[in-house]
């Protein structure tokens, strides 16, 4: 049962989004969980800089004043990832992969020690037992195409944190086709209604 929804959303558009339209309708699908809003247009993040990479990787009980004021945005992301139960992600394709604003949030909660870390044996994810659904929308990069590079860095990503429970609904085809493909994506979002 999901408690706790990460929503997020990374479309640059906010009027007739399909990604947005199909992440909206997924969330309120779980009426009665939490709902956490992160909207990477409507507040877009910072992109990692030498300042945060060196604070980054000094010692939580050495970091300076300065060096946490840079890492505390990061530090809220990851709380709000490690918070939720279910996180659902609104993802338009922009040239065949994730938006700018998607991976500046990648960037900035993929941290060694709090959501992965290294082992003599390999990295190991430290997010486990969490669920995410992913609401793409594309006008002719088909998910699982030689030209999608989008879906599998996403579940690469999320993987290497250790969430490997991860759903695509996919609006796919919608330069071509727009109305078959807004038909499958809702049928998809049906069944995960159904599924619930």
């Amino acid at each position: 049962m999901t408690n706790t929804i990460l929503h997020i959303d990374s479309s640059a558009r906010h009027t007739d989004s399909v990604s947005r339209d199909l992440s909206a309708r997924i969330v309120a699908d779980h009426p009665g969980a939490r709902v956490i809003t992160r909207d990477l247009a409507e507040t877009p993040l910072p992109h990692v800089t030498e300042d945060w990479v060196a604070a980054n990787f000094t010692p939580a009980d050495t970091r300076t004043p300065a060096q946490q004021a840079v890492l505390a945005q990061s530090d809220a992301l990851v709380a709000e990832l490690k918070e939720a139960d279910t996180v659902v992600i609104g993802l338009p394709i922009y040239n065949f992969s994730v938006p700018a604003a998607l991976k500046a949030w990648i960037d900035l909660v993929g941290r060694v020690g709090l959501t992965f870390k290294y082992t003599e044996q390999g990295p190991v994810g430290l997010l486990t037992g969490k669920r995410v659904i992913v609401a793409l929308a594309s006008g002719g990069t088909e998910v699982g195409s030689e030209i999608d590079h989008a879906t599998p860095y996403l579940r690469f990503i999320l993987g290497f944190m250790g969430i490997t429970d991860v759903t695509v609904v996919a609006a796919d085809r919608l330069g071509i086709d727009p109305e078959a493909s807004m038909s499958k994506a809702l049928e998809q979002v049906a069944a995960l209604r159904e599924a619930a």
